[in-house]
Protein backbone atom coordinates (compact mmCIF):
# COMPACT_ATOMS: atom_id res chain seq x y z
CA UNK A 1 0.00 0.00 0.00
CA UNK A 2 2.83 2.38 0.86
CA UNK A 3 4.40 1.76 -2.55
CA UNK A 4 1.09 2.43 -4.32
CA UNK A 5 0.62 5.64 -2.33
CA UNK A 6 3.93 6.98 -3.61
CA UNK A 7 3.32 6.24 -7.30
CA UNK A 8 1.75 8.62 -9.79
CA UNK A 9 0.49 8.12 -13.33
CA UNK A 10 2.36 10.47 -15.67
CA UNK A 11 3.83 12.04 -12.56
CA UNK A 12 0.57 13.71 -11.58
CA UNK A 13 -2.40 11.36 -11.13
CA UNK A 14 -2.01 9.26 -7.94
CA UNK A 15 -2.10 5.52 -8.62
CA UNK A 16 -3.97 4.49 -5.45
CA UNK A 17 -6.69 7.10 -6.05
CA UNK A 18 -7.10 5.84 -9.61
CA UNK A 19 -7.41 2.21 -8.50
CA UNK A 20 -10.05 3.08 -5.90
CA UNK A 21 -11.95 5.19 -8.41
CA UNK A 22 -12.00 2.32 -10.93
CA UNK A 23 -13.26 -0.10 -8.27
CA UNK A 24 -16.06 2.32 -7.45
CA UNK A 25 -16.97 2.64 -11.13
CA UNK A 26 -17.16 -1.16 -11.41
CA UNK A 27 -19.54 -1.20 -8.44
CA UNK A 28 -21.70 1.47 -10.09
CA UNK A 29 -21.74 -0.56 -13.30
CA UNK A 30 -22.97 -3.65 -11.49
CA UNK A 31 -25.66 -1.66 -9.68
CA UNK A 32 -26.79 -0.01 -12.90
CA UNK A 33 -27.04 -3.31 -14.78
CA UNK A 34 -29.43 -4.82 -12.22
CA UNK A 35 -30.88 -1.72 -10.61
CA UNK A 36 -34.53 -2.39 -11.49
CA UNK A 37 -34.46 -5.95 -10.13
CA UNK A 38 -32.64 -4.86 -6.97
CA UNK A 39 -35.10 -2.00 -6.48
CA UNK A 40 -38.12 -4.27 -6.97
CA UNK A 41 -36.83 -6.68 -4.31
CA UNK A 42 -35.41 -4.22 -1.74
CA UNK A 43 -35.97 -0.58 -2.69
CA UNK A 44 -34.61 1.09 0.45
CA UNK A 45 -31.49 -1.10 0.68
CA UNK A 46 -30.82 -0.53 -3.02
CA UNK A 47 -30.98 3.23 -2.47
CA UNK A 48 -28.68 2.99 0.53
CA UNK A 49 -26.00 1.03 -1.32
CA UNK A 50 -26.26 3.25 -4.41
CA UNK A 51 -25.98 6.41 -2.33
CA UNK A 52 -22.99 5.03 -0.43
CA UNK A 53 -21.08 4.16 -3.61
CA UNK A 54 -21.80 7.51 -5.26
CA UNK A 55 -20.77 9.31 -2.09
CA UNK A 56 -17.53 7.34 -2.13
CA UNK A 57 -16.88 8.41 -5.71
CA UNK A 58 -17.42 12.04 -4.75
CA UNK A 59 -14.94 11.87 -1.90
CA UNK A 60 -12.42 10.00 -4.05
CA UNK A 61 -12.67 12.82 -6.60
CA UNK A 62 -12.09 15.39 -3.84
CA UNK A 63 -9.10 13.50 -2.46
CA UNK A 64 -7.69 13.09 -5.98
CA UNK A 65 -7.87 16.84 -6.59
CA UNK A 66 -5.95 17.41 -3.37
CA UNK A 67 -3.36 14.73 -4.18
CA UNK A 68 -2.76 16.16 -7.65
CA UNK A 69 -2.30 19.56 -6.11
CA UNK A 70 0.06 18.08 -3.54
CA UNK A 71 2.20 16.59 -6.31
CA UNK A 72 2.43 20.02 -7.91
CA UNK A 73 3.44 21.98 -4.81
CA UNK A 74 6.03 19.40 -3.77
CA UNK A 75 8.02 19.94 -6.93
CA UNK A 76 11.36 21.60 -6.32
CA UNK A 77 10.77 25.32 -6.00
CA UNK A 78 7.03 24.94 -5.44
CA UNK A 79 4.36 25.79 -7.97
CA UNK A 80 5.49 27.81 -10.96
CA UNK A 81 3.19 30.50 -12.30
CA UNK A 82 3.32 28.91 -15.73
CA UNK A 83 2.50 25.41 -14.44
CA UNK A 84 -0.66 24.39 -16.32
CA UNK A 85 -1.94 22.27 -13.44
CA UNK A 86 -1.42 25.08 -10.95
CA UNK A 87 -3.27 27.47 -13.24
CA UNK A 88 -6.20 25.06 -13.52
CA UNK A 89 -6.39 24.43 -9.77
CA UNK A 90 -6.18 28.10 -8.83
CA UNK A 91 -8.83 28.81 -11.46
CA UNK A 92 -11.20 26.71 -9.32
CA UNK A 93 -10.45 28.89 -6.32
CA UNK A 94 -10.91 32.12 -8.26
CA UNK A 95 -14.32 30.96 -9.53
CA UNK A 96 -15.47 30.14 -6.00
CA UNK A 97 -16.86 33.49 -4.73
CA UNK A 98 -18.77 32.00 -1.81
CA UNK A 99 -15.80 31.10 0.39
CA UNK A 100 -13.29 33.49 1.93
CA UNK A 101 -10.48 30.91 1.67
CA UNK A 102 -9.13 28.72 -1.11
CA UNK A 103 -10.63 25.26 -1.40
CA UNK A 104 -7.20 24.10 -2.51
CA UNK A 105 -4.70 26.48 -0.88
CA UNK A 106 -0.94 26.29 -1.13
CA UNK A 107 -0.20 26.25 2.59
CA UNK A 108 -1.95 23.46 4.47
CA UNK A 109 -0.90 20.37 6.35
CA UNK A 110 0.19 17.51 4.16
CA UNK A 111 -2.62 14.91 4.00
CA UNK A 112 -2.21 11.15 3.90
CA UNK A 113 -1.93 10.03 0.24
CA UNK A 114 -5.38 8.46 0.57
CA UNK A 115 -7.59 8.79 3.62
CA UNK A 116 -9.58 5.54 3.84
CA UNK A 117 -11.13 6.61 7.14
CA UNK A 118 -12.56 9.71 5.49
CA UNK A 119 -13.84 7.67 2.55
CA UNK A 120 -15.58 5.35 5.01
CA UNK A 121 -17.21 8.31 6.76
CA UNK A 122 -18.60 9.66 3.52
CA UNK A 123 -19.90 6.30 2.35
CA UNK A 124 -21.45 5.62 5.75
CA UNK A 125 -23.12 9.03 5.72
CA UNK A 126 -24.58 8.43 2.26
CA UNK A 127 -25.72 4.96 3.31
CA UNK A 128 -27.45 6.24 6.45
CA UNK A 129 -29.07 9.27 4.81
CA UNK A 130 -30.54 7.38 1.84
CA UNK A 131 -33.71 6.17 3.64
CA UNK A 132 -34.45 9.72 4.84
CA UNK A 133 -33.97 11.18 1.37
CA UNK A 134 -35.95 8.38 -0.28
CA UNK A 135 -38.89 8.86 2.11
CA UNK A 136 -38.68 12.61 1.57
CA UNK A 137 -38.99 12.20 -2.19
CA UNK A 138 -41.93 9.84 -1.71
CA UNK A 139 -43.62 12.41 0.54
CA UNK A 140 -43.13 15.17 -2.05
CA UNK A 141 -44.56 12.94 -4.80
CA UNK A 142 -47.68 12.28 -2.72
CA UNK A 143 -48.09 15.88 -1.57
CA UNK A 144 -47.66 17.38 -5.04
CA UNK A 145 -48.69 14.71 -7.57
CA UNK A 146 -47.65 15.30 -11.17
CA UNK A 147 -50.33 14.54 -13.76
CA UNK A 148 -50.53 14.86 -17.53
CA UNK A 149 -52.62 18.01 -17.19
CA UNK A 150 -50.52 19.50 -14.40
CA UNK A 151 -46.80 18.84 -14.36
CA UNK A 152 -44.71 22.00 -14.11
CA UNK A 153 -46.65 23.56 -11.23
CA UNK A 154 -46.35 20.58 -8.86
CA UNK A 155 -42.67 20.22 -9.80
CA UNK A 156 -42.04 23.84 -8.80
CA UNK A 157 -43.82 23.28 -5.50
CA UNK A 158 -41.68 20.21 -4.81
CA UNK A 159 -38.52 22.17 -5.58
CA UNK A 160 -39.60 25.01 -3.30
CA UNK A 161 -40.38 22.62 -0.46
CA UNK A 162 -37.13 20.74 -0.98
CA UNK A 163 -34.96 23.86 -1.07
CA UNK A 164 -36.66 25.74 1.75
CA UNK A 165 -37.08 22.82 4.16
CA UNK A 166 -34.84 19.85 3.40
CA UNK A 167 -31.74 21.61 2.03
CA UNK A 168 -31.10 23.95 5.02
CA UNK A 169 -31.61 21.11 7.49
CA UNK A 170 -29.62 18.64 5.39
CA UNK A 171 -26.58 20.90 5.06
CA UNK A 172 -26.54 21.63 8.79
CA UNK A 173 -26.89 17.92 9.49
CA UNK A 174 -24.00 17.10 7.15
CA UNK A 175 -21.50 19.42 8.79
CA UNK A 176 -22.68 18.42 12.28
CA UNK A 177 -22.45 14.67 11.67
CA UNK A 178 -19.11 14.85 9.85
CA UNK A 179 -17.55 17.05 12.52
CA UNK A 180 -18.67 14.69 15.29
CA UNK A 181 -17.46 11.68 13.27
CA UNK A 182 -14.06 13.37 13.02
CA UNK A 183 -13.92 13.64 16.81
CA UNK A 184 -15.12 17.22 17.23
CA UNK A 185 -17.30 18.42 20.09
CA UNK A 186 -19.95 21.11 20.45
CA UNK A 187 -17.45 23.92 20.00
CA UNK A 188 -16.08 22.38 16.80
CA UNK A 189 -19.60 21.90 15.42
CA UNK A 190 -20.52 25.51 16.20
CA UNK A 191 -17.32 26.76 14.56
CA UNK A 192 -17.90 24.64 11.46
CA UNK A 193 -21.48 25.84 11.07
CA UNK A 194 -20.49 29.45 11.65
CA UNK A 195 -17.80 29.33 8.97
CA UNK A 196 -19.29 26.98 6.37
CA UNK A 197 -23.10 26.90 6.65
CA UNK A 198 -24.12 30.11 4.86
CA UNK A 199 -21.57 29.86 2.00
CA UNK A 200 -22.62 26.27 1.38
CA UNK A 201 -26.33 27.12 1.52
CA UNK A 202 -25.80 29.93 -1.00
CA UNK A 203 -23.94 27.54 -3.30
CA UNK A 204 -26.79 25.05 -2.89
CA UNK A 205 -29.35 27.62 -4.06
CA UNK A 206 -27.22 28.32 -7.14
CA UNK A 207 -26.98 24.66 -8.17
CA UNK A 208 -29.87 22.54 -6.97
CA UNK A 209 -33.18 24.24 -7.92
CA UNK A 210 -32.60 23.59 -11.64
CA UNK A 211 -31.39 20.04 -10.98
CA UNK A 212 -34.44 19.30 -8.86
CA UNK A 213 -36.86 20.71 -11.43
CA UNK A 214 -35.46 18.22 -13.94
CA UNK A 215 -35.51 15.50 -11.31
CA UNK A 216 -39.10 15.96 -10.12
CA UNK A 217 -40.45 16.72 -13.59
CA UNK A 218 -38.86 13.90 -15.56
CA UNK A 219 -37.56 11.16 -13.25
CA UNK A 220 -39.67 8.26 -11.90
CA UNK A 221 -39.56 7.98 -8.12
CA UNK A 222 -37.11 5.06 -8.13
CA UNK A 223 -34.58 7.08 -10.14
CA UNK A 224 -34.88 10.40 -8.30
CA UNK A 225 -32.37 9.66 -5.55
CA UNK A 226 -29.81 8.00 -7.88
CA UNK A 227 -30.18 10.97 -10.26
CA UNK A 228 -29.45 13.62 -7.65
CA UNK A 229 -26.68 11.46 -6.17
CA UNK A 230 -25.06 11.18 -9.61
CA UNK A 231 -25.35 14.90 -10.29
CA UNK A 232 -24.28 15.44 -6.71
CA UNK A 233 -20.87 13.85 -7.18
CA UNK A 234 -19.46 17.29 -8.00
CA UNK A 235 -21.52 18.88 -5.22
CA UNK A 236 -20.41 16.31 -2.68
CA UNK A 237 -16.79 16.82 -3.73
CA UNK A 238 -17.32 20.54 -3.11
CA UNK A 239 -18.69 19.78 0.37
CA UNK A 240 -15.79 17.44 1.00
CA UNK A 241 -13.25 20.08 0.05
CA UNK A 242 -15.10 22.75 2.05
CA UNK A 243 -15.32 20.56 5.14
CA UNK A 244 -11.64 19.67 4.98
CA UNK A 245 -10.46 23.18 4.16
CA UNK A 246 -12.07 24.32 7.41
CA UNK A 247 -10.57 21.35 9.30
CA UNK A 248 -7.10 22.12 7.99
CA UNK A 249 -7.42 25.77 8.95
CA UNK A 250 -8.48 24.78 12.48
CA UNK A 251 -5.52 22.40 12.88
CA UNK A 252 -3.01 24.88 11.49
CA UNK A 253 -4.19 27.70 13.80
CA UNK A 254 -4.53 25.54 16.93
CA UNK A 255 -1.80 25.23 19.57
CA UNK A 256 0.09 21.96 19.35
CA UNK A 257 -1.35 20.86 22.70
CA UNK A 258 -4.89 21.17 21.30
CA UNK A 259 -4.28 19.11 18.18
CA UNK A 260 -5.73 15.57 18.37
CA UNK A 261 -3.17 12.85 19.12
CA UNK A 262 -3.59 11.41 15.62
CA UNK A 263 -2.15 14.64 14.21
CA UNK A 264 0.76 15.01 16.65
CA UNK A 265 3.00 13.09 14.27
CA UNK A 266 2.49 15.93 11.79
CA UNK A 267 3.25 18.79 14.20
CA UNK A 268 6.64 19.35 12.61
CA UNK A 269 4.84 20.12 9.36
CA UNK A 270 3.39 23.21 11.01
CA UNK A 271 6.91 24.63 10.99
CA UNK A 272 7.46 23.85 7.31
CA UNK A 273 7.54 26.85 4.93
CA UNK A 274 4.07 27.48 3.61
CA UNK A 275 4.98 26.98 -0.04
CA UNK A 276 5.84 23.35 0.75
CA UNK A 277 2.51 22.47 2.36
CA UNK A 278 -0.85 21.30 1.07
CA UNK A 279 -4.18 20.99 2.81
CA UNK A 280 -6.17 17.97 3.88
CA UNK A 281 -9.50 17.97 2.06
CA UNK A 282 -12.20 16.01 3.74
CA UNK A 283 -19.16 15.30 1.21
CA UNK A 284 -21.55 18.38 -0.14
CA UNK A 285 -24.94 17.93 -0.52
CA UNK A 286 -26.78 15.43 1.61
CA UNK A 287 -28.27 13.85 -1.47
Amino acid sequence: MRAANSKYIYGRVPLIHTIIFLIELIMVGRLTAKFNSYYAARPVLTMMITNAVLGGIADTVAQSITAIRQAAVRKQGGVRKDDSLAIEIHELDRKNPLNDRDLIPDSKILPPPFDFERLTRFMAYGFAMAPVQFKWFQFLSRAFPITKSSAFGPALKMVAMDQLVFAPVGIANFFTVMTIAEGGGKRAVAQKLRDMYLPTLKANFMVWPLVQIINFRLMPIQFQLPFVSSVGIAWTAYLSLSNAAEDALDVRSAPISNIPWSLHSERELLRTPSNQLIFNSTQLKTR
